[in-house]
């Protein structure tokens, strides 16, 4: 904004307390922020810039529509023997082109990986990032594929994934910093053993399966960000950074993490964000590293002002700090003896203790990801092609979580987009002209409660013993990564369909319905001739 506008750096304030619908597409400034600012320059007023719906679908990008064509060959037990996949991207005018293979080099120990991938513009608005972009479309033809592998080669899906477990990064050969999926898949092993008893319940008009797909994202953040931790006479602290929540719960995960380190409760604990005049540098929400990258920080200013209590506890008392510590409000000595600690802070007076922190850089030569797998269980009506998601089971490896309850939220909130990405929400586009024509909410269907299945989310909680002093990746991307694909192959595992196209709407489902009868009645025939 800066550069637009012609000024130093340091003229140019962002204030953002609280964002919803971030989602990747509010990373830059975009062109209306540059207008308004123009504006309010002109006029010597503010400048409220906001979008109608119909604005807001025709002018502010889309995940990008994909073409994949996949192979994958593998020995008669189901070990992955070569894995290639050409990707074309609709970037349209000016949009970029996003990893769509990135699964494909990255989650399966495979030695002959070959991809390909081709940005393609067309007369359309350009894409945007929309949570883990290119990820979530290349997972669906990856893990897609894998299933109609394991259908050929008649092995278990699960077993299929387990046998080609990648033990260091595909690329380049780096160690994982942490790495439990083979964890994830065991506990997904109970789920999966239900699929018996799930297709049982079909009948003539309703058919059941399940089905299970696997996840790796990024999420280990990274430097430069940095917090201060102000603590006054009366013992309560104010987390100070120019971080932004985007209804991720951000906010309260720092003010746990600071009680913690500090031994305080957590409504002792004020946060102050989302202004870049008012708090040091933090970085943006993308790439789920919000946490990952101000926890850290966040941690290490909240050490540093608990030292510099502790020292102030120590020389009140004329013990040594090596036997002082802070715990539920207290400072507690070894010999048993403890003071609360508003009889330090209130030293203090009108002074602070002012803790700082900043987050160090990822461990070198070591790879950060994030890995999941889901089980979803669907139900079809083969007369109408009508899709029903009766249950989700995600279980994902995100390192320590911070926040329990807010980190089942996030599964949840995915785990429902995608759903929508996968049965009912689809960007149409006017052939000639390329304009969007869903510009309402009747036209673009998102799902509401009535679509929502039951979910149950179960992390591994383990912390990532190389990354920071805080051992947490963000959750933010993984949980809508899979949930295409284990719904997709749920539907295989139901009905014999191959969907190879989102969203699987109606119509989608009645043609893979009846090219999977047509297979059946070729297999019928070519059996009964070799008979």
């Amino acid at each position: 904004m800066a550069g637009r506008l012609g000024l130093p750096p340091d003229k140019v304030r962002v204030v953002c307390h609280a964002m919803g619908g971030g989602f990747g597409a509010k990373n830059g400034p975009g062109d209306y922020t540059s207008i308004a600012a123009e504006l309010a320059k002109r006029t010597a007023r503010p400048v409220k810039c906001a979008l109608t719906r119909r604005e807001e679908n025709i002018a502010t990008g889309n995940r990008n529509a994909t073409i994949q064509r996949l192979t994958a060959a593998a020995t008669a037990d189901g070990t992955l023997t070569a894995l290639g996949g050409d990707f074309f991207n609709a970037v349209g005018y000016a949009g970029w082109s996003p990893s769509t293979e990135g699964p494909m080099q990255m989650l399966y120990a495979c030695e002959n990986v070959r991809t390909t991938n081709y940005g393609v513009k067309l007369n359309m608005p350009p894409n945007a990032a929309f949570r883990a972009p290119g990820y979530v479309e290349g997972t669906f033809g990856l893990e897609c594929l894998l299933d109609e592998l394991a259908a050929k080669l008649d092995v278990d899906p699960l077993e299929l994934r387990q046998r080609n477990y990648a033990d260091s990064d595909r690329i380049d050969d780096r160690p994982f910093s942490s790495k439990n999926l083979a964890e994830c898949y065991r506990r997904a092993e109970p789920h999966w053993a239900k699929r018996d008893e799930i297709r049982a319940r079909s009948d003539g008009t309703w058919k059941h399966g399940i089905g299970l797909a696997s996840q790796i994202w990024f999420g280990g953040g990274g430097p430069p960000s940095y917090a201060w931790i102000r603590l006054g006479a009366d013992g309560r602290a104010q987390v100070v950074t120019a971080m932004q929540d985007i209804g991720t719960g951000t906010r309260t995960a720092m003010a746990q993490i600071a009680a913690e380190e500090l031994g305080i409760p957590v409504e002792h604990v004020q946060v102050s964000l989302g202004d870049s005049a008012r708090g040091p540098y933090a970085a943006i929400s993308a790439g789920s590293s919000t946490v990952p990258s101000m926890g850290p920080a966040v941690r290490a200013a909240a050490a540093d002002a608990k030292r510099q209590l502790i020292e102030i506890a120590a020389q009140r008392h004329h013990l040594e700090e090596r036997v002082l510590d802070i715990k539920d409000g207290q400072i507690v000595s070894a010999d048993g003896g403890s003071w609360p600690l508003t009889e330090i802070t209130g030293m203090l007076e009108d002074g602070q203790i002012l803790g700082k922190g900043a987050r160090g850089p990822n461990p070198t030569g070591m790879r950060v990801l994030t890995f999941g797998v889901q089980v979803a269980e669907v139900a079809v009506d083969v007369e109408t092609g009508e899709v029903r998601v009766d249950k989700v089971v995600a279980i994902h490896d995100v390192g320590r979580v911070i926040n329990t309850l807010g980190a089942s939220s996030q599964v949840e909130g995915g785990i429902i987009q995608g759903i929508g990405h996968t049965l009912s929400e689809e960007r149409i586009t006017d052939p000639q002209t390329g304009a969007p024509l869903t510009r309402t909410l009747d036209a673009y269907k998102m799902p509401t409660i009535a679509d929502v299945p039951e979910i149950v989310t179960d992390l591994v909680d383990v912390p990532d013993p190389h990354l920071t002093n805080l051992g947490s990746k963000g959750l933010g991307e993984p949980p809508i990564i899979p949930t295409a694909a284990a719904i997709a192959n749920a539907i295989r595992d139901a009905t014999g369909a191959d969907v190879r196209s989102l969203p699987i709407s109606r119509e989608e489902m009645l043609r893979a319905l009846r090219e999977a009868d047509e297979r059946a009645k070729e297999r019928d025939r070519v059996a009964a001739g070799s008979a």
